[in-house]
């Protein structure tokens, strides 16, 4: 009889649940330079601070219908009325904080927009130098970065700009879910599939 095709090898982290492995295979570290998902990223990774991500994965759809799909435009002009309402939807991660930062983050963004810029330039222009990646990328070591001097500059500059919850760790797993650094470990197949990508990637100017 033919042998059975060996499993696919992953990164431990997302287990076996379908969501999660859907999110490690077809998503996590693939590069994205659209503003609005970079957005969505950035407040998720905010929601999460406390959390664990397969809680933000698993309510992520609810979170679209109450945030207007991460249209930071329209999220700019929610009002303490809205806020209210979101207080009360049971479907995302009601904390009053986290709400209020994803408005102000919106209408920061908004003031990038209308100065000329956008969120993927700035974002992108934090990517970490080649020279500064581990050289062989084992669970070990990655769980040893839980942040790095590029995703605390980009929390500085952003910081800086108004923009809250996003702390040096917060950063660096937005760093990782849009695809700046490819942190899928030596050993799992989705390694390569991203780094092919990386490479014909175009970075944002």
């Amino acid at each position: 009889m033919p042998r059975s095709p060996a499993p696919p090898s992953r990164c431990p982290w997302c287990g076996t649940d379908p969501l999660y492995v859907a999110y490690h295979d077809d998503e996590w570290g693939r590069p994205v330079s659209d503003d609005r998902r970079l957005f969505e990223k950035l407040c998720l990774e905010g929601f999460q601070s406390g959390l664990s991500w397969i809680t933000i994965l698993r309510k992520r759809e609810a979170f679209r219908a109450a945030f207007d799909h991460f249209d930071f435009e329209r999220v700019a002009r929610y009002t303490p009325r809205k806020v209210t309402t979101l207080l009360a939807d049971a479907g995302i991660v009601r904390h009053r904080g986290k709400i209020e930062s994803t408005i102000n983050n919106a209408q920061r963004a908004c003031d990038l927009v209308d100065a000329g810029g956008s969120l993927a330039q700035l974002l992108w222009s934090f990517e970490p130098p080649p020279a500064t990646r581990p050289k062989r990328l084992t669970w070990e070591v990655l769980r040893t970065m839980g942040s790095t001097p590029e995703s605390t500059a980009m929390s500085r500059e952003l910081k800086r700009r108004g923009w809250s919850f996003v702390g040096p760790t917060t950063m660096y797993a937005a760093m990782q879910a849009m695809g700046m650094v490819n942190d899928h470990l030596e050993t799992c197949d989705t390694r390569a599939i991203v780094e092919r990508l990386r490479r014909s990637f175009r970075r944002p100017h």
